[in-house]
Formats: C-alpha cells, sequence, structure tokens
C-alpha cells in the first residue's frame, strides 16, 4: 500500500453528491471527447477511478475502460452504476498494481496523482502507466499548477473556495512540497460545519514532465483545459499527455 489515504465508507457515500457540478454532462463533455479521441479504438485504464465520475460515462461512449481503485468503499458506489463485466475495477494503489492487457490510454484525472506523498511514488505511477501502454499510447494527467504565487511573505494559506457551504483552503509545506486541503462544510441548516483535511504532494509540470522521462514516456502536449485551451504561465492547471514510443 502507498502514502495514499484512504476514502472512508461516508465520504465516499457523500463523493456524488458533492461532485453533481463537476460531474455534469456539460461539465464533463470536453473531458470525455478528449480522453475518446486518444483511446482511439483501444483501451483505456483509469487510475483511481474512484466512484466512476468520469471512467463511467467514457464507458458508455463506447470507450472499454478497466479502473484501479485503492478504496474499496469508492469502488462499491461505482459498482451500483455498472457491473464488473462492463467496467473492471481492480482494487490496488495505481503505483504498483498491474492489469492485464494492453491500453492506449492511460489516464489520471482531477488532481489525483498528488495522493502519492512522495516523489519516489509519483515516479512509480509513471511507470506503472509505462507498464499497461501499448506502443504510441498516452498517459494523460489533470493536475492543477501549485498557487504558490498568491503566498505573500509569511503566509502559508491560499484560499480556493469561499461560498456559502462551504470554506476552503491550503496550507503548503515549500520544503517537502507537501499541501493541505482544508474543507468546512457546512451540513444542512444547523449552522454546524463539517471539517475535513487531506494531504497532499504538488509537483511542477517540469517535475512531471522529468518522471515522464525516467519511465520512458516522451513529452507530447500541454494545454489549459481539456477544451485545448492553451497553457500559460496564468493558467490555474494543465492536461498533459505523454506517449509511449512505437
Amino acid at each position: 500500500m502507498t502514502s495514499s489515504e484512504l476514502w472512508t465508507r461516508a465520504t465516499a457515500e457523500r463523493y456524488d453528491a458533492e461532485e453533481a457540478e463537476t460531474s455534469s454532462a456539460a461539465v464533463l463533455a470536453p473531458t470525455l471527447a478528449f480522453l475518446a479521441e486518444l483511446a482511439g479504438d483501444g483501451r483505456a485504464l483509469e487510475f483511481a477511478i474512484g466512484t466512476g465520475r468520469v471512467g463511467v460515462p467514457l464507458r458508455e461512449r463506447g470507450v472499454p475502460v478497466v479502473g484501479i481503485e485503492l478504496s474499496e468503499h469508492m469502488a462499491a458506489v461505482l459498482r451500483r452504476k455498472v457491473d464488473e463485466d462492463t467496467l473492471p475495477v481492480v482494487l490496488g494503489d495505481m503505483a504498483t498494481t498491474v492489469v492485464p492487457g494492453e491500453f492506449t490510454l492511460v489516464y489520471l484525472v482531477y488532481n489525483t496523482i498528488t495522493n502519492l506523498l512522495t516523489q519516489d511514488e509519483q515516479v512509480e505511477c509513471f511507470r506503472n502507466a509505462a507498464r499497461h501502454l501499448a506502443p504510441g499510447g498516452r498517459f494523460v494527467i489533470e493536475l492543477g499548477v501549485p498557487p504558490l504565487r498568491f503566498l505573500p511573505p509569511g503566509q502559508v494559506a491560499v484560499p480556493f473556495d469561499v461560498s456559502e457551504r462551504h470554506l476552503g483552503f491550503d496550507t503548503f509545506d515549500l520544503v517537502e512540497q507537501i499541501l493541505v486541503s482544508h474543507h468546512f462544510t457546512r451540513d444542512g441548516d444547523d449552522g454546524h460545519y463539517r471539517r475535513e483535511n487531506s494531504r497532499h504532494r504538488y509537483a511542477w509540470p517540469a517535475e512531471l514532465d522529468l518522471m515522464a522521462r525516467v519511465a520512458g514516456l516522451g513529452w507530447e502536449r500541454r494545454v489549459a483545459d481539456w477544451d485545448g485551451s492553451p497553457f500559460t504561465q496564468d493558467s490555474a492547471k494543465h492536461i498533459s499527455v505523454w506517449r509511449k514510443p512505437t
């Protein structure tokens, strides 16, 4: 087992409701189009497939999808949506777990590579992707750019959401490249807030490119979002694609 923190049953049961906006057909359409084009006529492997927010609708588009998921509780929620024959899921970590066969696409979305809390494990994740890819296949990662430009001297916290029912901010350990994501979520209308936090290891785009090179993958392109918009110094996140040599 890697250093990734496990999703609990309670968190897994809440996940789809809390991510309803990012799971809508309108929001997911560019993501699915991007991934389906790269998969082509082959199979896709999703690392950390979770409750199937992306994997299930991608399978519905006709792309054969297999998933790897560390949390049995997240996988159990996915299994209510689709059966094992339609979308197989293997319980295990994304850095070392191996599933049978080759894939034209391996993908890892929604900042999830940061769940691996050491650089060594993140490198192993790239190696695991390369291990599963057919020659010419692609590895795709969606990841936020660390918002360190928002940190003035002496400050260690950056807010990312201040809304009626949720307060969210990240605190940073700049030496270890660890951020802790803090969430205060209002449950019901009685004024009580639920507090949660999770640890992540952030990585820069150039660092990921080096990890890919270590794993034998070549850089192909980087865009700012699933719609293909250009990646610039002001982009808050990136979609990066690396390719296994033919």
